[in-house]
Parts: structure tokens; C-alpha cells; sequence
């Protein structure tokens, strides 16, 4: 019966640490979803602006 009790007591607390750990990635998944939005939405209006121009890797650089 006791090994029992010790086996329950130790699935409890590993259920809570995971428990934990889902939570915190959780809140961390949240704050990088808004940072993705952030930045998909500050690349829209830089390209709707025309300022967000992409270098290609044959192209030449203005200076030369």
C-alpha cells in the first residue's frame, strides 16, 4: 500500500511540474504569436509604402 501512496505521490507532482511547464509555454507562445503579427504587420506597410525593398543576390549594389 505504501509503494502505492509513493508512486501516486510521485505522478502528482510530475503531472503539476508538466502542468507548469504547459503554462509557461503557453504565456510564451502568446507573446511570440503577437511579435509574428507585429512584425507581418509592420512589413505590410513597409511594403505598402515602398520602402521595403529586397536585394536580390545578383543584383549590383546603387553605388557602382
Amino acid at each position: 500500500m505504501e509503494d502505492l501512496e509513493a508512486q501516486i505521490a510521485h505522478l502528482t507532482r510530475t503531472v503539476d511540474d508538466l502542468s507548469e511547464i504547459i503554462a509557461r509555454q503557453d504565456a510564451e507562445i502568446a507573446v511570440l504569436t503577437r511579435r509574428v503579427h507585429m512584425l507581418m504587420e509592420r512589413e505590410a506597410t513597409r511594403e505598402s509604402e515602398g520602402t521595403g525593398g529586397v536585394v536580390l543576390g545578383d543584383e549590383r549594389p546603387p553605388h557602382y
